[in-house]
């Protein structure tokens, strides 16, 4: 396969024509399931291969090389018959538990929250018969669903309700880079969406494999939670084809267990984050937190509990707005909590447009380490690249932007961290003074020079001049156009 957009246009082009099918959502939630069960399928080809007694969790009739990869096979109301009260229903209702059967239980939670939208078994027939072009076991090809993936993403963000947005590449992939985790390490994202950084993490650790026994500690240090179906089961989708064989990936709001009930078995090594921002949770869920930092808003309560969740000396790298970092109140509680608790070293403060045009909310990336308290602050303004003004969804940040600011930051040595240098872009700001200032970390670069202009009696001289110039003009004009008519 080649042009992977021209392959998923085709594909909802002819979900379009479907009656059942209402608009981009409903289009690509049809679209995750089927891919689901193709690469499911495509994966369990190389379970066999590898254990000749594996048997699938899905009955044979329903598994996707029985009923979808034969082009000619079953088609119109058979097949959406089939589907429907069939392939549906069965999966919905598999008697399997995450200890009976790990593979089988995720199947029944994935479809347990999909649906079969499409009415006419003819048009799912050549939907199949697309997504049959792909072998995701042929490693030529498997780049292809890192394409349709993006593909799906960029139309799930067209789709998406204000503030469903979806990290670029380029940030998941910077942020993790800079966390930098090892194998052993347990990775969680509390609110993943489709599991952009813990895959970014995922390859990480890969590239540091020397045994067979490596991979398996890997394949239980990936975690996540998702509270959306969709973007859920695009997460495990996801995860499985970068070869996580049971993805734990739960689906659920990680914010309705209450914060005191965690406890040192439930502390990861790391956290990579982009919670959703702007929005305000249910009622009832800000009891779940300590009196004093009761909210309803869903970042700061996510910031609350990836400080809870760290284990001593764990990492995190969290996107928040601008909002958060000149907050008061209830925010201003939060951070002195994250001063007290966490080494609050490093604040990324990214260019305007980032996640455009999902939003024009400045955004920030927050690195700390738990375990001791912050002394000061260091602050990175990264720049557009030249001849850029603004992102788009067509022409988003690109990963080589950050190198500048990976070349700045420095390794962590035996010593300590490689000492930085402030420049016309980077400045710290001690721990007092943010203090002092009642935690406001919304502190502006004071290494800008700013443009100069003129003196302000000089410039308002100038304006009156031009002023008078224009009426005089206009004046001009007028007696002249008199004279011509009169």
């Amino acid at each position: 396969m080649s042009n992977l957009t021209t392959l998923v246009k085709s594909i909802q082009d002819i979900m379009r024509q479907d009656a059942g099918v209402d608009g981009d959502a409903q289009r690509i939630a049809q679209l995750a399931w089927m891919i689901f069960l193709k690469i499911f399928d495509d994966k369990e080809k190389e379970y066999e291969l590898a254990d000749e007694n594996y048997e699938s969790p899905i009955p044979e009739e329903l598994r996707w090389r029985n009923w979808a990869a034969n082009e000619e096979g079953i088609t119109g109301d058979a097949l959406l018959d089939f589907i429907n009260n069939k392939l549906f229903k069965t999966l919905k209702d598999l008697k399997v538990t995450p200890y009976s059967d790990p593979k089988g239980f995720l199947v029944k939670a994935l479809f347990e929250d999909s649906y079969n939208y499409m009415k006419s078994g003819t048009l799912i027939r050549q939907v199949v018969n697309k997504i049959n072009q792909v072998d995701f076991n042929n490693l030529k090809e498997r780049h292809i669903f890192n394409e349709i993936y993006e593909q799906i993403l960029k139309d799930l963000q067209s789709a998406g309700n204000a503030g469903e947005y979806y990290t670029p590449r380029a940030v998941t992939q910077f942020m993790a880079d800079m966390i930098n985790p090892q194998i052993g390490e347990i990775v969680f994202d509390p609110a993943c969406g489709t599991g952009g950084f813990l895959t970014c993490a995922l390859e990480i650790m890969r590239k540091r494999m020397k045994t067979p026994e490596d991979w398996q500690i890997i394949q239980k240090s990936i975690r996540g939670v998702e509270k959306k179906p969709l973007p859920h089961l695009l997460a495990v989708t996801n995860l499985i084809l970068h070869d996580i064989e049971v993805p734990q990936i739960l689906h659920g709001n990680s914010l309705t267990r209450p914060l005191r009930d965690y406890t040192d078995s439930d502390r990861v090594d790391i956290v990579l984050t982009n919670p959703p921002f702007g929005g305000t949770e249910e009622p009832g869920i800000e009891n779940n937190f300590p009196q004093s930092y009761r909210t309803r808003e869903t970042a700061d309560l996510f910031l609350l509990l990836i400080i809870q969740l760290l284990k001593d000396k764990g990492r995190a790298a969290i996107v928040l707005p601008d909002g958060f970092l000149f907050g008061e109140g209830v925010k201003t509680r939060i951070k002195q909590r994250l001063f007290e608790k966490c080494n609050l070293h490093t604040i990324v403060r990214l260019p305007n447009g980032v996640f455009n045009p999902y939003t024009s909310i400045k955004t920030n990336l927050l690195f700390f380490t738990k375990g001791e308290p912050t002394e000061e602050v260091w602050y990175y303004e990264l720049q557009y690249p030249p001849g850029v003004k603004s992102y788009s969804k067509t022409k988003p940040i690109h990963i080589s932007e950050f190198d500048v600011i990976k070349k700045w930051w420095g390794k962590n040595t035996k010593e300590g961290r490689k000492k930085r240098e402030e420049n016309q872009f980077a400045w710290k700001v001690s721990a007092k003074d943010i203090i002092a200032n009642n935690y406001n970390l919304d502190i502006k670069n004071p290494n800008t020079v700013e443009e100069v202009h003129g003196n302000p009696e000089e410039i308002l001289a100038k304006y009156n001049a031009v002023d008078k110039e224009i009426t005089e003009l206009i004046e001009k004009l007028k007696n002249e156009l008199k004279s011509a008519l009169s």
